[in-house]
């Protein structure tokens, strides 16, 4: 059985997540601890449950969601799963950085890139990864169909959905890959977004003003 924890981390209000199972091994999603303070919380965590982050997964790379990539990596010297098209984001990190008056290094990670319809596996649970741009070029969401849930990024949001107005934003894409990719699966499917409270796509699909 999986089991999620999450932490809301810098200025953004950020979630990243851990995913783990009774095997101690687990996956760490969207590291956006910011400062020392954020960082020993999630080392702590990892520390005191005994887990073993096998894989590091970004469901996109906007600034809010990598703060801590460089440590995650550093640290678990496992490689950096994400979609290729949000590369050229990563790579504007420290661009990014100064428009919100924050210095922050290029990072330098090992990334394995991930597509549409790839599944990725923890021990026998499987998760499907499906490619839903519009918030960013790269953005995906990470679906297991067995325990009904998913990891959405900033794709989908409790009676919201992510800013399109951000550099290769996109409106209609993102309305579009909501619609056709993921209000397609289990209404009782649990989404764990990158800001704010986890949901489900059934009280989505009923109130989500920008999807009904």
């Amino acid at each position: 059985m999986l089991q999620i924890q999450g932490f809301v981390f810098n200025f953004a209000s950020e979630n990243t997540y851990i995913l783990y199972n009774e095997n101690k091994n687990a996956w760490l999603i969207d590291p956006g601890n910011m400062n020392g303070q954020e960082t020993q919380a999630i080392n702590d965590f990892i520390t005191e449950n005994g887990l073993k982050i096998q894989k590091i997964l970004l469901t996109h790379a906007h600034i809010d969601h990598v703060f801590g990539l460089q440590w995650a990596f550093d640290t678990f010297k496992v490689p950096v799963n994400m979609h290729k098209e949000d590369q050229e984001i990563l790579d504007m990190l420290q661009a990014s950085g100064i428009r919100f008056g924050i210095n922050i290094s290029p990072v330098k990670v090992d990334i394995e890139y991930i597509n549409e319809g790839d599944e990725l596996d923890i021990d026998g649970e499987k998760f499907r990864i499906y490619h839903v741009p519009g918030h960013s070029p790269g953005s995906v969401v990470y679906h297991n169909e067995n325990q009904k849930f998913m990891i959405s990024g900033d794709v989908l949001f409790e009676g919201s959905i992510g800013r399109t107005d951000l550099y290769k934003g996109n409106y209609e894409q993102l309305i579009d890959g909501i619609k056709t990719k993921l209000f397609i699966l289990d209404d009782e499917t649990q989404v764990f977004s990158g800001h704010g409270n986890p949901t489900t796509i059934g009280f989505e699909k009923q109130h989500n003003p920008f999807l009904n």
